[in-house]
């Protein structure tokens, strides 16, 4: 897959709620996750396992509400950029947040290597 398929095929997972199944797919084994700020586990994940993990906690603490994700916007020929703008519950709780953030993808080999969050 070229950048083009990879980040159209990252927005149309994340839109269709294919998050998960597009990592084994569209993920380096060994991609790197950064996100903007340490939530407790540090702020850099490596390794596919390790970003499985970050959906999956994800996944069961948070209900997304709304979720909107724009088109990927393309940067030469080995990174491109999504924004999320997300709403969410935290399930336990039930407490409210509003999210908006961009990603930054950067591709080799056909597979996403590393995905930095700013937000």
């Amino acid at each position: 897959m070229d950048l083009k398929e990879i980040a159209n095929a990252l927005v149309a997972g994340c839109r269709d709620g294919r998050e998960v199944e597009n990592l084994d797919k569209l993920y380096a084994s060994d991609a790197v996750s950064v996100e903007g700020t340490d939530h407790g586990s540090g702020r850099e994940t490596k390794g596919l396992d390790g970003i499985k993990g970050k959906h999956a906690w994800w996944d069961s603490a948070m209900e997304v509400t709304r979720q909107e994700v724009s088109d990927p916007m393309l940067h030469g020929d080995d990174r491109f950029a999504v924004i999320f703008d997300v709403a969410a519950r935290e399930k336990e709780s039930g407490k409210t947040m509003q999210m908006k953030e961009v990603a930054i993808y950067h591709v080799a080999d056909g597979k996403i290597v590393r995905e930095e969050f700013f937000g």
